[in-house]
């Protein structure tokens, strides 16, 4: 891991994405909110996996790669990593289905507006506590 100034770049994408979510969350395509917190949460997370010096591999949910090395994160991190953990499983496990559906399942049909506000409200926290823990 050589260049950890990338951590700043994925901070800054991140603000860009949640102001992307609030146009996504204005026109009701929930799904879509939905999908995009997960890249979200998971750019942010692995902003701070970076600046700490922490390799990762590209998966989507470094849930277990965070636990694994929590006493390598910042102390505000650390007080909150059950929370961001569960945030991240939770939006990994949404990922694909808010995307593509299932032969059973339409995306449209099945996010509603609740699920997008709790994906778009955790995707801030993510952010929020990455950017003041490495800021």
């Amino acid at each position: 891991m050589k260049n950890i100034d990338l951590a700043a770049d994925y901070i800054k994408r991140c603000g860009a994405r949640l102001m992307a979510l609030k146009t996504l969350y204005e026109h009701k395509s929930w799904p879509d909110v939905v999908r995009e917190s997960q890249e979200v949460v998971e750019l942010a997370l692995k902003a701070l996996l970076r600046k700490q010096g922490i390799e990762f591999p590209r998966i989507h949910d470094v849930s277990a790669i965070l636990k694994a090395k929590a006493e390598l994160l910042p102390k505000s991190i650390q007080k909150d990593l059950d929370k961001l953990c569960r945030i991240s499983k939770s939006a990994r496990r949404d990922r694909e289905i808010a995307f593509y559906g299932t032969e059973d399942l339409s995306p449209l049909e099945f996010y509603a507006s609740e699920d997008a506000k709790k994906a778009m409200e955790d995707a801030k926290f993510v952010v929020n506590s990455v950017k003041a823990a490495i800021d």
